[in-house]
């Protein structure tokens, strides 16, 4: 079995090795370069990766440029399998296989299409979750289902538990997904197009903190967007403060702004929310530096933008 391997981040090393494993390694990897680490937050060289398992590396911008179509197509693929790579794949790419393409998508489709999916299911408070193998198509994560696994999303989950979740379950699925094929049984399960749902994309910009939010939420978007994610922010002192780890802490004896620290002790730093109940911020980022946050920040400092100090700089800005 002739199998071509898509992918640039951790998804596409599980399913790497799940493959070399079982006896069927691809006959090609198909990464981008390194200059394109930035497309991914959890971007994997595969460079010495693919070296010691003895699987050969193609670099490509986009897999569906001519010359990418051309150098998969020499490689006579039965199957194209698309696992952790955000480019749509066009006809001619799709077209490539004898036997067709696969790709992964973690979340139990039609549910929570598009991108961004891990910190969407979290923002979500989804109950549920779940991994999914399916055949592509020409629309975006819509194809016939091969396989699939649901499990349950815990109220605490952060972006990296839910992650770490996601790939051992595609270990599971890779295994049972290639027994099928082998057998030629590999089912084709139509979605119900009428249950879909699209998540957007995010940036980085989109983890900013707004404190006159509920703590719930705060603390939510913290667990969302956290590693491998870029992160929750907020400013100190008009400079970035990433905020890597939090708790829910709820109501307080503490009155003070939204923003404002309240309190500090050996668990962390309480910050006060919109709704006058509190986080208590346990791990931070400062300039460039991963820190405990009862070693940076200091009691009633305020986090977030100044607006008062915002609105003074516009208006002399207009004026000017």
């Amino acid at each position: 079995m002739r199998i071509i391997l898509v992918g640039a981040v951790d998804s596409t090393r599980i399913a790497l090795e799940t493959l070399v494993r079982g006896g069927t390694p691809p006959v090609a990897l198909v990464t981008l370069p390194r200059s394109l680490s930035g497309r991914h937050s959890d971007f994997v060289d595969f460079h010495p990766i693919t070296a010691a398992l003895g699987v050969p590396l193609v670099e490509v911008r986009n897999v569906n440029d001519a010359s990418a179509i051309a150098k998969m197509r020499a490689l006579e693929p039965d199957y194209c399998m698309v696992i952790g790579w955000s480019q749509i794949c066009g006809e001619e790419f799709r077209g490539l296989p004898r036997l067709g393409c696969v790709g992964y998508h973690p979340a139990p489709l039609p549910q929570d299409r598009g991108r961004a999916v891990i910190p969407w299911t979290i923002l979500q408070n989804r109950a549920e979750t779940g991994s999914t193998l399916f055949w592509l198509d020409e629309g975006v994560d819509s194809g016939d289902i091969l396989i699939q696994e649901r499990y349950p999303v815990s109220p605490t989950e952060t972006a990296a538990t839910l992650y770490q979740t996601h790939l051992d379950a595609l270990e599971r699925l890779m295994e049972g997904m290639m027994t099928q094929l082998r057998a030629g049984k590999a089912p084709r399960v139509v979605q119900d197009h009428h249950l879909a749902n699209y998540c957007a994309k995010r940036t980085a910009d989109d983890g900013w903190i707004d404190w006159t939010q509920p703590a719930t939420d705060v603390w939510r978007l913290i667990r969302a967007v956290g590693k491998p994610y870029p992160g929750a922010f907020t400013l100190r002192k008009e400079q970035r403060l990433t905020v890597w780890e939090a708790d829910y802490v709820g109501q307080a004896p503490y009155v003070g702004l939204p923003g404002q620290v309240q309190a500090i002790d050996a668990s962390g730093v309480l910050v006060q929310c919109g709704d006058r109940n509190h986080v208590r911020l346990v791990q931070v980022a400062y300039e460039g530096n991963d820190v405990a946050a009862n070693e940076l920040l200091k009691n009633h400092e305020k986090l977030g933008l100044d607006w008062a100090k915002w609105a003074v700089t516009i208006a002399r800005r207009l004026s000017e």
